[in-house]
């Protein structure tokens, strides 16, 4: 059985931006479960459809997978305000409390920096996909701006919620790693 680890919930404090990012964040994980949800109960109707009714299904597939991958980048931002994410804490915990800020710091600016790349080249790649009319190549023909669109909303909010959390370690409202 796994364990969990020690660091908390991300905390908010007073800030008005770190609330603000937070609920966001919990939006973004509701939505998620959202999206799990219907692509359980539409593979429930494609099966009963397939194997019971004896019919053919033409968008259940398709439209399961994309709700499964938009519900993982979706729910990006919520596993990070968990601090649900793998990580190793070894290092953290072994570190002086000035050197773990130091690597708080650190870990934060390049996880920021890796995802606004991620946001920008996922933005340009819905924003091809929107201008240019792209559908998907199968008999349901869905136009592949609406599934796409969860990649910038994803990696926006996760981005969102990254830099809230190097706020709340620079302001002192949360500890580095949530470590006490």
């Amino acid at each position: 059985m796994a364990s969990h680890s020690n660091a908390a919930i991300a905390r908010s404090g007073n800030n008005s931006f770190l609330r603000l990012a937070a609920a966001l964040s919990t939006l973004a994980g509701w939505c998620a479960a959202a999206m799990i949800v219907a692509a359980v109960a539409i593979t429930c109707q494609m099966i009963v459809v397939r194997f019971v009714l004896n019919g053919s299904t033409i968008w259940q597939t398709e439209a399961v997978i994309y709700l499964i991958i938009a519900a993982t980048l979706v729910g990006l931002p919520y596993v990070q305000r968990l601090r649900g994410h793998v990580n190793v804490d070894l290092i953290p915990l072994s570190l002086a409390p000035r050197a773990r800020f130091a690597l708080a710091v650190l870990t934060a600016v390049l996880s920021i920096a890796i995802t606004a790349v991620m946001l920008w080249y996922g933005f340009e790649y819905w924003h091809f996909a929107w201008e240019r009319g792209w559908r998907s190549d199968t008999v349901w023909g869905v136009r592949l701006w609406i599934p796409y669109l969860s990649i910038p909303v994803g990696f926006g909010l996760l981005l969102l919620q990254l830099v809230a959390d190097l706020v709340a370690v620079l302001t002192g409202v949360d500890k580095p790693f949530g470590l006490e």
